[in-house]
């Protein structure tokens, strides 16, 4: 269904086709005019009337038939409307595919020997037009604009076969696969348009520039992730040399940035760091990769300051500029999700990093106010609530009290740790069983207690070890004996309720180190009141529960010894003496770190000092 021309008539539609290249023309200016406007909901609607005259403009095209010198005015328009309407919407939708296809399926109505094509797919339609477009020449600039958007459609939804496909045939070339989509990009040459041409919101050869930078940068990010370190280095830097806005180049920078730290040279890292930092948009990604390499440098000073300036960026609110009226990087690239290297988290989230290095280097006041000010935060209702399910790559809600309560206590504010534990429990009561339903199972002898999670059982157990603190030892014997009962009742589950450790551990283990925990502080109790027969019996526990723990073993061993029962006791230490030749098990590593904290307060400090004078009184004579 060609238009033809007879010879000697003047080429149809000369004088609309005038009158259409102005009208596209005049929409093209406007769109550069609002571009520039300040005000938001102003610029926002003249960019719709704008898109919309785009449409009307279009429908009036589509509306005759197909013909060759109407045609690259027509692909202009659509080009226009396209990116118009994918820079007003943010993203690529589902309907554009549609639009590409008429336009193509409208250049193979002009030549009657290809109509028979008209049901191919749309990879299957590029072929045809792109191979046609050789007896259209002028078609030429705008078909490799329509190629460009349906290239940027293609890498947004990872088509990428598809895509290497259109390269190939856009460059003439056949052979290579998508593995060489770089090279494919980077020998794309689009034709430059005449100086006569419909104007353009956006030509071909910025499309090309666009797609390069963020296939580069998704490439080197996905690279990254894998290991593949070298690869993703030369495409970051490949990505930084590109066609880059501000925030995407902070992001490029800092993922060079811990791109390198991975590789061993951190000097050169932090040079990149310090470049994201500079251009002075959202400083967050640097700042977290900053505090990463700091402390793989081993410089804590600089590692908290990174973490306490990244909780003040993710707080403060940053003005949303309005976007280009263009197709630009951001749109070609997927969402940060967590498991990425750039994926920065909330305030919260960042707050808790903070918090929980403090614990975990014995910044005792600094990490007992950070905490308390992130479950003020948690629990604040603009802030949305923590689920007792697992959510990764933080601990759930229940494990941050109970992080809390640990650096309380750390920070000899004991009763402040009481507070917050019983604000958990009281907070959760109806998603636990009543305790008359536990005291009740457990008084009838009940083989299993109705499901409790181990958190609340750690609960009682930090509950305990505050009341040491505050010197109540009837409070804190009761404390452990009820964490004890709930312990021994409990079944372990393959990956305990509410509980997201971030280095994975499952709950046999935590279950197993809460009963040693549980038993070894009980038994310290008891020892301190002088009831050493009642501290031998959870020590001897103790080891049982866990056998080959050195902790339960030593204070065992010392309690053997106080009460004169040399032969156990010899028989314990020749145990211990093995035990210390075999490699050990860094099993603590991969507890939450409510329980590593935990688990540090009652290792003994004279533990090696202890067993050196046990083994010179065993070479001294003794009266048998």
């Amino acid at each position: 269904m060609s238009q033809q021309t007879p010879p000697g008539s003047p080429e149809p539609h000369t004088s609309f086709l005038q009158l259409w290249r102005e009208k596209n023309d005049q929409l093209v200016r406007q769109a550069k005019v609002i571009q520039d406007t300040h005000l938001s909901l102003r610029r926002q609607q003249l960019a719709q009337d704008t898109l919309e005259g785009f449409k009307k403009l279009l429908w009036g095209l589509q509306g005759l038939p197909a013909a060759v010198p109407v045609l690259p005015v027509e692909l202009t328009v659509i080009c226009n409307f396209i990116i118009l309407r994918v820079s007003l919407a943010q993203g690529f939708t589902d309907d554009l595919v549609q639009d590409i296809q008429r336009s193509l399926k409208r250049v193979l109505e002009t030549q009657e020997h290809l109509e028979s094509r008209l049901e191919q797919s749309l990879r299957e339609l590029w072929d045809s037009v792109l191979h046609a477009s050789a007896l259209l020449p002028d078609l030429l600039p705008a078909l490799h604009l329509l190629a460009g958007l349906q290239a940027a459609l293609w890498l947004r939804t990872d088509q990428l076969g598809d895509l290497a496909v259109l390269l190939q045939t856009l460059n003439g070339s056949q052979g290579r696969t998508s593995e060489d989509l770089l090279l494919l990009l980077k020998a794309w040459k689009p034709p430059v348009e005449k100086s006569d041409a419909a104007l353009t919101l956006q030509n071909a050869q910025s499309l090309r520039a666009i797609l390069l930078t963020a296939f580069a940068y998704q490439q080197g990010l996905q690279e990254l992730i894998t290991g593949s370190l070298p690869r993703a280095l030369g495409n970051l830097q490949e990505a930084a040399s590109g066609l880059c806005t501000r925030p995407v180049l902070v992001q490029v920078y800092t993922a060079l940035g811990t791109c390198l730290r991975k590789m061993g040279n951190p000097q050169r890292a932090l040079l990149y760091l310090i470049e994201a930092l500079k251009i002075g948009t959202d400083c967050s990604l640097p700042l977290l990769e900053a505090s990463r390499l700091y402390r793989q440098l081993g410089d804590t000073s600089a590692e908290l300051e990174s973490l306490e300036l990244l909780v003040q960026a993710l707080s403060a609110t940053h003005s949303s500029k309005s976007p280009q009226l263009l197709i630009e990087v951001e749109l070609l690239l997927p969402q940060s999700d967590q498991a990425s290297p750039l994926h920065c988290g909330t305030p919260s989230q960042a707050k808790h990093l903070l918090a929980s290095r403090c614990l975990q280097i014995k910044r005792e006041e600094d990490a007992a106010e950070h905490y308390l000010d992130l479950l003020a935060l948690l629990l604040d209702a603009s802030e949305p609530r923590f689920s007792l399910l697992p959510c990764p790559p933080g601990p759930s809600m229940p494990e941050l009290f109970l992080e809390a309560a640990a650096a309380l206590i750390q920070a000899s504010r004991a009763q402040d740790a009481l507070t917050v534990c019983e604000e958990l429990l009281s907070r959760t009561s109806s998603l636990l069983p009543k305790m008359s339903q536990l005291q009740e199972s457990a008084r009838k002898g009940s083989k299993e207690l109705p499901y409790c999670p181990l958190w609340v059982s750690a609960t009682h157990l930090l509950q305990g070890q505050a009341w040491v603190h505050l010197k109540s030892p009837k409070e804190a014997v009761s404390e452990f004996s009820w964490c004890l009962e709930l312990l021994f009742r409990a079944t372990p589950k393959d990956k305990e309720q509410g509980s997201s450790c971030e280095q994975g551990c499952s709950s046999d283990v935590t279950l197993q180190q809460l009963r040693v925990a549980a038993l070894i502080s009980r038994g310290l109790v008891w020892v301190a009141s002088d009831h050493d027969t009642k501290a031998l019996k959870d020590f001897l526990l103790s080891v049982q529960v866990c056998p080959g723990n050195r902790n339960a073993s030593y204070y065992l061993l010392q309690t053997l010894r106080k009460l004169d029962r040399r032969d156990d006791a010899i028989a314990l230490w020749q145990s211990l003496e093995a035990q210390a030749e075999l490699p050990q098990e860094e099993a603590i590593r991969s507890l939450p770190l409510y329980l590593e904290t935990y688990l540090s307060w009652i290792h003994p400090a004279d533990c090696e000092t202890f067993l050196e004078e046990f083994r010179t009184s065993l070479q001294e004579p003794h009266d048998g």
